[in-house]
């Protein structure tokens, strides 16, 4: 005789199996050999560090050129070349050009200047320092010919650059930009400087006030009364004022050597009570006081 079967209405419902997670497995891969050429699907390797192959020649060290007709054709190429190093070269050769044979690279120099900015802004160290002192050479050789033989905009580029690099944390390049600047004021004519420098002791970056007050300073020293009259001598000591209450104590001591300067050529000319006067006409009575302490403390 047949069982009778049970009805499974009422069974309970199973759960249904889940699937069973699959494991991680770690495929090694093998490293691929460098072949020194850049695969388009792997970042290219990052330049070997090479300052070490390129020679910073003090000025006095630098030697004359034995064809500088024939090189001077080539020095515009070179500067404008790819190759980084050929550039250094070609700087070199720039210093040495305007360093002894200044009349073959005066027709050439508004380009020159253009490049040695390009290269100072250029993150190669050695590159940037090379045209640092490719600057230093040309202030010395060019003097003030260099403003009456470069475009105005070449210039300025050239001096925000050197103010900017002078600044920076980079103690060699900075060095070496602190040079450039000495080498300006020195072989420059005050009252055109001032008038490229005043600018910069209202920039937004703390460190180049201070550098533009610094290079204000050295050259107010040269200056003649007559011709810091002729800049303006309220505005030169309104600067001085101003930059007495900056945040860098470089930008205030230069502020107090321009204040004894102009104290100082003033006085070759006039009688103390004439200075005081002077001050407490044209200042406000807190920067009058402040030039009075400061002339008062030598």
């Amino acid at each position: 005789m047949a069982m009778a079967l049970r009805p499974i209405d009422n069974a309970l419902p199973t759960t249904p199996e889940r699937p069973k997670k699959q494991a991680k497995v770690s495929v090694p891969v093998q490293k691929q050999p460098d072949s020194g050429v850049n695969d388009e699907n792997r970042a290219p390797l990052p330049p070997p560090s090479v300052d070490a192959t390129v020679d910073y020649v003090p000025s006095e060290n630098l030697k004359p050129i034995q064809d500088p007709e024939s090189n001077i054709q080539g020095l515009i190429e070179g500067l404008n070349s790819k190759d980084w190093i050929k550039v250094c070269e070609s700087l070199n050769n720039a210093r040495r050009l305007s360093l002894y044979h200044s009349s073959l690279l005066a027709p050439l120099l508004e380009k020159v200047i253009l490049v040695v900015v390009k290269a100072m802004k250029n993150p190669r160290s050695a590159l940037c320092k090379t045209s640092i002192m490719a600057s230093s050479d040309i202030f010395n050789a060019f003097g003030e010919k260099l403003l009456e033989s470069t475009n105005s905009d070449a210039f300025d580029q050239l001096l925000l650059q050197l103010l900017l690099k002078a600044s920076q944390d980079k103690k060699f390049v900075c060095e070496e930009a602190d040079r450039a600047l000495n080498a300006m004021v020195k072989s420059m004519s005050s009252l055109p400087l001032l008038h490229k420098l005043r600018g910069y002791v209202s920039h937004g970056n703390l460190r180049v006030r201070a550098k533009a007050a610094v290079s204000i300073s050295n050259a107010v020293s040269k200056m003649a009364l007559e011709e810091m009259t002729e800049f303006g001598l309220v505005p030169l000591l309104q600067m001085a004022a101003d930059l007495m209450n900056d945040r860098l104590p470089e930008a205030r001591e230069a502020a107090r050597r321009i204040v004894i300067a102009a104290h100082k050529a003033f006085m070759e000319k006039e009688e103390q009570e004439a200075w005081e006067s002077f001050c407490q006409t044209n200042l406000s009575t807190i920067h009058a006081q402040s030039l009075f302490k400061v002339v008062s403390s030598q």
